[in-house]
């Protein structure tokens, strides 16, 4: 059963639409409507794409590191979102904190409700 901040795997098409590889992917939340689609945002190794308050880094020494299934330092994406259907979602490697969970949507929603679409 998906629930929001589990990590599954998902082919992620490159933003110029062309094919992607298998990535980890943290489920945002599942959309309303009878679908089944899915939000979900990128989770990467390059941490050095970090942009602050925006996205942010699960490190290897925090306390959900161990159960995101992760196998490094990585960088949950916010502003590289997605909607997949349920079926091609792939597995479950993990999942984070609830409070982590908490933070990301945070940092989203501030993000679409500011004026001049900087995060803060």
């Amino acid at each position: 059963m998906r629930r929001a901040g589990q990590i599954v795997l998902f082919n992620l098409p490159q933003t110029d639409l062309m094919l992607g590889k298998l990535r980890p992917v943290l489920l945002i939340g599942k959309l309303p409507g009878p679908y089944g689609d899915w939000l979900i945002c990128m989770i990467s190794s390059q941490i050095g794409q970090c942009v602050e308050g925006f996205d942010e880094i699960i490190r290897e020494g925090d306390s959900d590191f161990a159960r995101s299934g992760l196998k490094a330092t990585s960088l949950v994406r916010v502003g590289r979102l997605a909607v997949a259907e349920s079926g091609t979602l792939i597995g479950s490697v993990g999942d984070i904190a609830p409070g982590r969970l908490r933070r990301l949507k945070a940092n989203l929603v501030r993000w679409l409700t500011e004026s001049d679409g900087k995060p803060t």
